[in-house]
């Protein structure tokens, strides 16, 4: 008998086990992250500061809904590092299924944002869980960017509360191998959204 499981349920030992899904601990897997970053010019500075100046403004008053996070933090991000012109294209909230070989078990979830042409997937987390840890939710990411059917090429993701971020790097040549960036945070005094936005605007040259 099938047995469902829904993606937010899943955790990393799990997808380590039935998909043989590996760790890549060599920096050079995952260097799009932080080598050759693109500089970021004074007038994007100043709309990520404002960016930056909303959010936390806005986080006095909770709880913040994803739709206000998608609003006010990721529209700009994504809007300044090109993700909203050609040749990319964008869907939103999709269901998806997938499944080990041989195995009777089939992972259900929901994307609670973005898909830009299927090889960039980003996932927010409800603002209003800000103790929640952004690795508790990289598992859920990455049964979203397993679903690409994409063999060839190297899928990428974003998870973000609005306030921290992790991107994570997905390939599926020979063996399923993955990694993380460090987290970067608003909270912190220099704007980390410059870091963030440099990445960004690093993978839309990548996979444009």
């Amino acid at each position: 008998m099938v047995q469902f499981i829904q993606a937010q349920n899943v955790g990393l030992a799990y997808l380590e086990e039935k998909f043989s899904l590996q760790l890549a601990e060599d920096d050079a897997f995952f260097r799009e992250w932080f080598e050759t970053l693109p500089e970021i010019t004074d007038s994007e500075k100043q709309e990520l500061d404002k960016v930056k100046l909303h959010f936390l403004r806005l986080v006095k008053h909770p709880p913040l809904s994803e739709e206000t996070v998608k609003l006010v933090v990721l529209s700009p991000l994504l809007s300044l590092a090109g993700f909203y012109d050609e040749p990319f294209y964008i869907r939103g909230e999709q269901s998806i299924e997938i499944s080990a070989e041989d195995e009777e078990e089939i992972i259900r979830g929901r994307i609670e944002i973005l898909v830009i042409q299927e090889k960039f997937w980003v996932l927010v987390i409800e603002s209003k869980r800000s103790s929640f840890s952004l690795l508790e939710a990289v598992p859920q990411a990455l049964v979203y960017m397993l679903t690409n059917p994409s063999q060839d090429k190297p899928t990428f993701g974003l998870v973000t509360n609005g306030s921290h971020f992790i991107f994570v790097k997905l390939t599926k040549q020979n063996t399923l191998k993955y990694a993380l960036s460090d987290e970067f945070s608003l909270l912190r005094r220099k704007n980390e959204l410059y870091q963030v936005l440099s990445i960004l605007k690093n993978l839309s040259k990548i996979l444009s």
